[in-house]
């Protein structure tokens, strides 16, 4: 085999690795963490479009032992699922090339993530995981926050997986029961739970790519979401801001010492952020590439992505230390008010109408059983607007979002 490339469970956006690094006349090895994908990642697998597909099996010298044999270009992840093998793996197979090995635990735990941004001398947002509910008790006293509103959610998912908002002073330990020993979207067991202080203000997803410790922009979006009941969280829109956006200029400072805090050499990130009044705190870090169909709307809109600048490093060793706003991008998302049957589902029949539409997909139709609104797995569908016209993208949006307020939801179970 020529040139190859090693790709951690290619699931969700990584499975556009193989045709990119095809495109620049390099093969892509599969290495899958568990013997069949997560069921949230079954439908992205694509076992055919890979040189060769190995399975871990628990023995990791005899894994990257095999991997070396390929003498890769490079070792990487393809999704949140195999952020810690490749972790484990890289240093095996292509040592010094990867992350800071010390601290990949903070590139996957929440804890050790906040943990690693206070040994940094990071702002950061109060909190404490524990799988113990009296410790959690005592140390909300102690610090005041039994008073004041809180989340509540599993350190290792990602997205809202199980995130839970509770007032001030409200009981929180039904939703620690909710999570605690239950099992996550990524297959994990909940261990423990994490507990951290509500913070208010706007969020944003700001991903980057790095390349021996220099960190370059990818892009900046602004996320708008919204809170049904004790769910936080909800995504409503999703906002792509020009590099020279004030607000850009608020949260990429504190997003590069994050990612020097978790350690981030060479590769993906997608960090999370809120922009309080006392500044940025981290909700979350990803060393991987950015999920949901975000590639393509990025690509859209500034012409590059997280795949693209991992195969202009890996293939050509190039860097970028930001990225243009080529168009206006959003992506709106489509909620159930609750969960129930749709009684109107042609209901958005027409959005291809729209002057900035680009392109939409719904998963759910007429007489479908809708989930309860709850993160990004109970979407109904999304449409992504695009255009060198602000006002119109914006007044697209409004059409979308009325249309969301007129859907008919019977109101029913949620769907097993």
């Amino acid at each position: 085999m020529d040139r190859c490339a090693v790709v951690v469970d290619p699931l969700g956006t990584g499975q556009e690795y193989p045709a990119a690094f095809a495109d620049a006349g390099v093969a892509t090895v599969a290495v899958l963490s568990t013997p069949e994908p997560i069921p949230l990642y079954a439908d992205s697998w694509h076992p055919e479009n890979f040189a060769a597909v190995h399975v871990f099996d628990g023995d990791l010298a005899a894994l990257a032992g095999t991997l070396r044999g390929y003498d890769p270009l490079c070792l990487i992840a393809g999704s949140e699922t195999g952020v810690e093998l490749a972790d484990a793996l890289v240093e095996r197979v292509l040592p010094g090339t990867g992350h800071v090995p010390e601290l990949a635990a903070a590139r996957r735990d929440k804890w050790a993530m906040a943990t690693a941004a206070d040994a940094a001398g990071l702002p950061h947002l109060r909190q404490l995981c524990s799988a113990d509910p009296a410790e959690i008790d005592r140390w909300l006293k102690a610090t005041g926050l039994d008073r004041v509103r809180l989340v509540v959610k599993p350190p290792k998912s990602a997205a809202t997986d199980n995130v839970h908002f509770v007032d001030a002073g409200a009981d929180w330990r039904g939703f620690f029961d909710q999570i605690y020993g239950h099992t996550n979207e990524f297959g994990l067991r909940n261990d423990a739970v994490l507990v951290q202080e509500y913070a208010e203000g706007p969020e944003f997803l700001v991903d980057s790519y790095s390349v021996d410790g220099a960190h370059g922009l990818v892009d900046v979006c602004r996320y708008t979401k919204v809170r049904r009941g004790d769910r936080i969280g909800v995504y409503d829109l999703v906002d792509f801001l020009a590099p020279g956006d004030a607000d850009v200029a608020a949260v990429w400072p504190y997003t590069k010492r994050v990612l020097d805090a978790v350690g981030i050499r060479n590769g993906c990130c997608h960090t999370e952020v809120i922009l309080t009044a006392d500044g940025p705190r981290l909700l979350e870090v990803g060393a991987r590439p950015a999920g949901g169909g975000h590639q393509m709307i990025s690509r859209m809109a500034t012409g590059t992505n997280h795949i693209l600048r991992t195969v202009d490093h890996r293939v050509r060793g190039a860097f970028s230390p930001t990225y243009d706003l080529v168009r206006h991008v959003c992506s709106v998302v489509i909620s159930a008010p609750h969960a129930g049957t749709w009684r109107n589902g042609d209901l958005f029949d027409g959005v291809t109408g729209l002057s900035t539409h680009a392109l939409h997909h719904f998963y759910f139709g007429g007489g479908d059983l809708l989930p309860a609104p709850a993160g990004l797995s109970s979407m109904v569908g999304w449409v992504v607007l695009a255009s060198a016209d602000r006002a119109a993208l914006d007044a697209d949006y409004h059409r979308i979002k009325d249309l969301e307020r007129r859907m008919e939801v019977e109101r029913g179970p949620h769907p097993s």
